[in-house]
């Protein structure tokens, strides 16, 4: 666990640096696959949070996860678990399930205040540290455990962001099939987005849209993807091969 003073130092060097050169899903340090010899994909899901509707939660989704033993990464922001603590504790004790940290308030995470999709990112890199262990800390006061990966609310960065998260212990976990697009795609498209997946993709999906076709498309292709031979793993089941863009 990262301390206060390893964590000041840190932002105290980044503040006297040259301003980022990047900015987006993509930038140096963040995770989109890992490497393996076998047939195998990682899905991850976020949950948001913040509003009634960003904070339901996709029972039919993560019923069938659990009914056909598909062991995935959940992104939780601290918002959404304090909306459904009871749903949380039952997610956070099946093994099946990896809990990671989808920030504390939904922020893109800049060390400078860079904004995408008119959201405001965090406007510095001690803002950057708190929008990583705010949740952290929560999720490991409830769980016992620390998250190892995060992924900020949009998914996006600039390089420096990246590197204080490093410092504080976390990996970015970015993806490199885009499953749902923010649970917009209809069932067909999600299908259809996992069923293009090769070995060592990571894939990105909503599990707070219940509305959504994301149920029914993970349904699809994962069954597709099965009778072709795919297996599926969490995160933490390939730290080890997981490829950070340079």
């Amino acid at each position: 666990m990262p301390t206060f003073l390893a964590s000041f130092l840190l932002c105290a060097s980044i503040l006297s640096a040259q301003e980022p050169l990047q900015w987006g899903e993509n930038v140096t340090g963040v995770v989109t696959t890992f490497t393996t010899g076998k047939k195998e994909i990682a899905l991850t899901f976020d949950a948001c949070g913040g509003s009634a509707k960003s904070s339901q939660y996709d029972t039919k989704l993560i019923d069938y996860l659990i009914e056909n033993r598909v062991p995935a990464t959940l992104f939780i922001n601290s918002r959404w678990i304090r909306s459904n603590p009871e749903i949380f504790e039952k997610l956070a004790s099946n093994p099946l399930f990896e809990i990671a940290n989808h920030g504390t308030a939904h922020h893109p995470l800049s060390v400078n205040g860079k904004s995408i999709y008119n959201i405001p990112g965090t406007s510095s890199p001690e803002e950057v540290a708190e929008e990583i262990n705010g949740n952290g800390d929560l999720i490991e006061k409830l769980t016992g455990k620390r998250p190892r990966f995060f992924r900020s609310g949009t998914a996006y960065y600039d390089e420096q962001a990246v590197e204080i998260a490093h410092h504080n212990g976390v990996e970015i976990a970015g993806f490199s099939i885009l499953g749902d697009a923010g649970a917009t795609f209809s069932a067909s498209k999600v299908a259809q987005q996992i069923e293009s997946a090769k070995a060592g993709d990571i894939l990105i999906f909503h599990m707070n849209h219940p509305e959504s076709g994301t149920s029914e498309g993970i349904s699809q292709g994962v069954g597709k993807l099965r009778s072709e031979g795919f297996e599926f793993v969490r995160l933490s089941d390939v730290k080890e091969h997981l490829n950070r863009l340079p």
